[in-house]
């Protein structure tokens, strides 16, 4: 399995009552007991996927005997892109497009993913309905499978940033994506929520909960002032 993308693809960050935060395509390949390629990086936009994800890896895998394929290709990218002033809709179409196919020349089959709708704050609801167009037609135009995450979202699945996945969102995402992949036919192994296991006490989920609500008070409080700076910049850039 091959991947590409951001740092929901990426992974890494806190424990959630013990599980350690993993990528959610970590976990589909766990899922489908395949062995796992990945090139995602923090802060990634599609131009990086084109111009330095793919590259690396054909740096390492050309040249050296028949093109390496992959049974499965998976690429979650657009989050970073579409949440900067400067949103191209149709430049992430081309950039997205050529990693797709990409992807398709390689792999057996391969998955796209949207973005969720409620995502960062403060919330653009219409720049990311924008960039889950874009996804969803030309992932459409081209043929490759779909996990549709736009209603995606909950408490326990995503931090207060509302942009990254916890370790129980990671896993929920990769559930997901196994049910599109078995719909078509994949095999699943085994299901990634089996394979780990918690058992939180009531300090464990106080904790949690308080530490919750802090830090979505700060997010809370701090979006209204990144609004106000984004409309004196479009005001002054006319």
């Amino acid at each position: 399995m091959l991947a590409f993308g951001d740092s929901i693809t990426n992974g890494g960050g806190e424990l959630q009552w013990g599980v350690a935060l993993q990528s959610w395509a970590m976990w589909v390949a766990r899922g489908l007991a395949l062995p796992y390629t990945c090139y995602a990086v923090d802060g990634a936009r599609v131009e990086h996927v084109v111009w330095q994800q793919i590259p690396a890896f054909s740096r390492l895998t050309d040249g050296c005997g028949p093109p390496a394929g992959y049974q499965l290709g998976c690429l979650y990218i657009g989050v970073n892109d579409v949440r900067l002033p400067d949103w191209d809709p149709a430049a992430f179409s081309v950039g997205f497009r050529s990693a797709l196919e990409f992807l398709l020349g390689r792999c057996e089959r391969v998955l796209a993913v949207t973005a969720p709708l409620d995502l960062g704050r403060p919330r653009t609801p219409a720049r990311v309905s924008e960039l889950d167009e874009v996804i969803s037609t030309v992932a459409g135009e081209l043929g490759t499978l779909l996990l549709d995450l736009r209603p995606w979202g909950a408490r326990n699945l995503v931090m207060t940033d509302h942009v990254h996945p916890t370790a129980f969102g990671q896993i929920n995402i990769a559930e997901r994506a196994l049910a599109v992949l078995s719909a078509d036919g994949m095999r699943v192994a085994v299901r990634p929520s089996t394979l780990i296991q918690f058992s939180p006490s009531w300090r464990m989920r106080l904790q949690g909960d308080w530490t919750y609500v802090y830090r979505h008070a700060k997010v809370t409080a701090w979006s209204p002032a990144v609004r106000g700076r984004s409309a004196i910049r479009s005001l002054l850039l006319g």
